[in-house]
């Protein structure tokens, strides 16, 4: 058999192309399909192969992100016995019982311990910490769209326990490591730009070099990094550093907060949710939802998602389990300057062995 005739008897083999959607070209099934809820997709997935190669490649994100149709998706690394292990929350719109469920994600082998995190457009940052408690540069990336991590461009410095903020689609990362020397005190504080894919160091003054961090936030362009003795205030869009968070701020400051609305809230000593308001430097109770929650007197994690507070803690479970909760919760500012919420949903996501503990949280559009 010839080329010629070998080449007609394979493209007469090949089955037709067959639409995502019949009778409509699939650039426009594309733009249609993109805008359908992320609880859906998995059911879509089901279809057929074209859609479930559709749902899986880099057109789809792009489009939605085109369409504003992402919506957020909240990811945990929970640490169990010695191994750390990644989560996503998966809501099941048919199920009765238990509607929302951690469904596990790849893992780092050898995740650091006391990396700090950010998150850059659909990508997961683990940033340094310390692997057999010696620190390390490494950076690890996690693109939430294909489910892959991969080293991702080295730091100057090697750093753990540090804090970390994203402003107008860069990283910025201080803290963390001791200015014993030139290379560490001009890189205290480094800032990563993906457009140009290296780490930077930013200026900062000699006084406010603490190296351990606790937590961090963002907030109208200013990173506010919570360190042993007070913290500092890092204005990205200037340059310029404030020497000390404000001092209320410091003190009703705990656990891992999270911003939503232009309010920082995290929990207090009394195991209550507070919100912080920069501008009138006041710390407000949550109204609204001690009814629906306990106290988190042994703490608990914070996220913004999709415009509420979502929050994660552990609670005993049987005798050799702890159970991971989760609420999201709608908060808004009350017309007397106070803040109340309205607890949405409230439920088990996943149960482990005890001793497990939810390191972080962090949501990503999807």
């Amino acid at each position: 058999m010839d080329e010629k005739s070998s080449a007609n008897s394979s493209s007469e083999s090949d089955p037709p192309h067959q639409p995502l959607i019949p009778n409509l070209p699939d650039h426009i099934s594309l733009q249609c399909i993109a805008r359908i809820p992320r609880l859906h997709l998995p059911s879509l997935s089901l279809i057929s192969k074209s859609f479930h190669s559709t749902l899986h490649s880099p057109e789809f994100f792009a489009t939605r992100s085109l369409l504003n149709s992402t919506q957020q998706s909240l990811h945990l690394n929970i640490r169990l016995n010695s191994s750390f292990n990644w989560y996503t929350l998966n809501q099941r719109p048919h199920v009765a019982k238990q509607p929302y469920l951690l469904t596990p994600l790849a893992g780092i082998k050898n995740q650091p311990v006391g990396a700090c995190f950010a998150v850059l457009g659909f990508k997961i940052y683990v940033i340094g910490g310390s692997v057999n408690e010696i620190a390390s540069n490494i950076v690890w990336v996690f693109d939430c769209r294909f489910g892959k991590w991969e080293i991702g461009a080295k730091m100057r410095v090697c750093r753990e326990f540090a804090a970390a903020g994203v402003v107008n689609g860069k990283i910025y990362v201080m803290g963390g490591c001791v200015g014993d020397n030139f290379v560490k005190s001009s890189n205290w504080t480094e800032v990563f730009d993906p457009a140009v894919g290296v780490w930077k160091g930013v200026e900062s003054p000699v006084e406010i070099r603490d190296k351990w961090m606790h937590a961090s936030c963002v907030l109208d362009g200013r990173i506010y990094a919570m360190a042993d003795r007070g913290g500092v205030v890092f204005n990205a869009g200037t340059g310029e550093w404030g020497r000390t968070v404000p001092k209320r701020l410091d003190l009703g400051w705990r656990g891992r907060a999270a911003v939503v609305g232009g309010v920082v809230y995290c929990y207090d000593f009394l195991g209550k949710i507070r919100g912080y308001n920069v501008e009138k430097d006041v710390w407000k109770e949550l109204r609204g939802v001690d009814k629906s929650l306990p106290k988190f007197l042994c703490g608990a994690t914070m996220a913004s998602l999709n415009g509420n507070l979502c929050v994660v803690w552990e609670r005993k479970g049987g005798k050799k389990e702890v159970d991971i909760m989760c609420a999201e919760i709608e908060v808004w500012k009350d017309n007397d300057g106070g803040l109340s919420g309205s607890v949405l949903w409230s439920d088990v996501v996943l149960r482990v062995p005890f001793g497990s503990s939810v390191v972080h949280c962090v949501s990503v559009d999807l």
